[in-house]
């Protein structure tokens, strides 16, 4: 795992500019600390900042080959877990490998098969190749999105970067947020191909891009699609558990130390377990990490997200399968600390997340680190095999709206702020509202119909299609940047394509065969699981329930008051804080403690990216 950045200029010397090259690429520095390099050349320059993860002698990049007519070049991020067939077939071509690396794999296929070598991957990856012999760059960027990748077209040519930071580091870029850029950054889902600051792009998933003297194109080598499904329920299930085993088979190969994160819930399970399976054939033993709070299990209060705490099934399943286990148990101070904040923020160059979540992933992952490099997680089952309670709920089925919002909305009503969040000026000049309906339309508009699919059958498939090109893609790109932010590669086996192309297609009834959430997930791996965990209901990532948690983040909207002048109040509305911060902290509602960590974010990362807003 890496970072990558570039920059292509037809009408420049960029052999003059070096200290700009190297700007960018040292924006990349923390996803990967274990090498440095660039290659310029008069119109390309490619930086690279490598995780060693395979390979570690011989996987240096950016990455050369010199053909008869140019070289051609690579810079790399990712995994592709299918590279020792590939490298097998291209040697069957007649290639030659100088290393064991899995980029030189993607590097040669290149030079053998072209643009449609990104038909033949399977893995998570965001590259980019400048190919000599045509001047043209290709970046391509995997089916799911697990990579993050964006770019930037100039008037000769692109700047591009793994994240937003290494175009942010070039002089030409102009840091302004449009008003679509605001509504992206205010909205609950990510638009395929949107980023918050104007004219920036993002690669989309499944798709490549193409630059050369004549401009940008974009094509679509993969796509989500509909299909008949024809297998019974028995071998569908049997064909998850083979997909399942083949799957972590592959993502476990590594030449440094791995780990699987464990909540205790079936998704998380079921990979320790695969995990524990495919490592004790091999003599060895899966270790594996989850996150707690100081005095939750013992003061656990049950609420409408969260029926359980973490904690006893997370040791149920770590004694099932004997793994080695450790816990990293985290006081409520950890959520308010600024620098802990500030990074994520830094890691994210987004705003918007839930600093509950986020920083305890962040406190997690560089524990992690300090005893593993690469870790598996349980990311995309609750969205492929309908694990979220409003998968069941029939006003979220029907609502016209992104379904997930359904009980965000509902949540917020409860608090006395809910309609007076944002700056009543800025309510004006952008119309969120609209923006978030014409999204979920254009998304809907997208994705085809099986022909005799009944009422329900196409409202489920419809839900499922968007939690997976939609809401999933908020999770990667958060688990990508936090995990990378500490220099830990997280890789996400329920995101492998096979997977997610045979089970997005079987229908509802089966998925829900058994009147449960995740029904396939459940028969396919239960046999390895403890009965507690195969019984228990869906909770969400654990967050603290201590009072003073809420109470830090009152204090931290006090200090907004204080500076009146604050650009935070261009976005949201100064009322609505002052009624947070005089609420009661033990009795504040989630949805009250969520908008306020919001603000605070918010505050927290115009101080440091510094925008300019134009809605107008």
């Amino acid at each position: 795992m890496c970072g990558i950045s570039g920059w292509l200029a037809f009408d420049h010397d960029l052999t003059k500019e070096q200290a700009t090259v190297d700007a960018m690429t040292d924006t990349m520095a923390y996803r990967g600390p274990d090498a440095r390099g660039t290659w310029v050349d008069r119109h390309v320059a490619l930086g690279h900042r490598r995780l060693a993860v395979i390979d570690i002698e011989g996987g240096t990049q950016p990455m050369r080959v010199d053909t008869p007519n140019g070289p051609v070049v690579i810079t790399y991020s990712g995994e592709v877990y299918n590279f020792t067939e590939l490298r097998e077939e291209l040697r069957g071509h007649g290639h030659r490998f100088r290393t064991a690396s899995d980029t030189e794999v993607v590097l040669r296929g290149y030079l053998e098969w072209g643009e449609a070598l990104a038909d033949r991957l399977n893995g998570m990856y965001a590259f980019a190749v400048w190919d000599s012999r045509h001047e043209k760059l290709v970046m391509i960027r995997d089916r799911m999105g697990i990579k993050p990748f964006y770019f930037y077209p100039t008037a000769d040519g692109v700047l591009f970067g793994s994240e937003p930071k290494a175009i942010l580091a070039h002089p030409m870029f102009k840091r302004v947020i449009d008003a679509d850029g605001l509504a992206e950054l205010l909205s609950l889902c990510k638009t395929p191909g949107h980023a918050i600051w104007s004219d920036m792009r993002e690669v989309p998933p499944g798709r490549l891009v193409t630059v050369d003297r004549a401009g940008v194109r974009e094509r679509t080598y993969w796509k989500l699609e509909t299909r008949e499904h024809t297998d019974d329920r028995d071998t569908t299930i049997a064909k998850i558990r083979e997909l399942l085993d083949d799957i972590v088979r592959r993502q476990l190969v590594a030449d440094v130390p791995q780990c699987v994160l464990l909540s205790g819930g079936l998704d998380s399970s079921s990979l320790t377990a695969l995990s524990a399976r495919e490592l004790a054939a091999h003599g060895e033993k899966v270790r594996s990490f989850s996150v707690d709070f100081t005095g939750l299990a013992d003061n656990f209060r049950p609420d409408s997200m969260r029926a359980t705490p973490d904690s006893p099934y997370v040791h149920d399943v770590a004694g099932h399968v004997g793994s080695m286990h450790e816990d990293i148990v985290l006081p409520h101070t950890a959520l308010t600390d600024p620098d802990a904040r500030r990074a994520v923020l830094a890691a994210k160059d987004f705003p918007c997340g839930l600093a509950d979540v986020d920083v305890p992933l962040y406190m997690l992952f560089k524990a992690i680190r300090e005893h593993s490099t690469v870790a598996l997680s349980g990311e995309t089952a609750d969205e492929l095999f309908g694990g979220y309670p409003w998968f069941q709920d029939p006003v979220a089925q029907r609502a016209g709206i992104f379904p997930w919002m359904v009980p965000v909305l509902s949540e917020w009503a409860k608090t006395t702020n809910a309609k007076g969040l944002l700056n009543p000026d800025l309510v004006a000049t952008s119309d969120l509202v609209t923006y978030i309906k014409d999204r979920y339309s254009e998304a809907v508009a997208g994705i085809e119909m099986l022909p005799g699919e009944d009422a329900h059958e196409r409202r489920m498939r419809v839900m499922s299609h968007l939690h997976l090109t939609r809401f999933l893609p908020v999770l990667l790109d958060r688990k990508d940047r936090i995990s990378m932010a500490v220099g830990l590669e997280v890789r996400v086996p329920y995101c492998d394509h096979r997977l997610v192309e045979y089970v997005y297609n079987t229908p509802w009834s089966m998925k829900s065969f058994d009147g449960r959430e995740k029904s396939l997930l459940r028969a396919a791996a239960g046999d390895l699981l403890p009965r507690s965990v195969v019984d228990r209901l869906k909770s969400p990532f654990p967050s603290t329930q201590d009072a003073r948690y809420a109470a830090g983040l009152q204090q931290m909207g006090r200090r907004l008051l204080s500076e009146p002048d604050h650009p935070v109040f261009q976005v949201v509305n100064r009322t609505s804080i002052d009624e947070m911060v005089k609420m009661d902290p033990a009795t504040m509602p989630d949805a009250g403690r969520e908008q306020l960590d919001r603000i605070n974010d918010i505050a927290t990362w115009l101080d440091m990216y510094q925008p300019e807003i134009r809605v107008s």
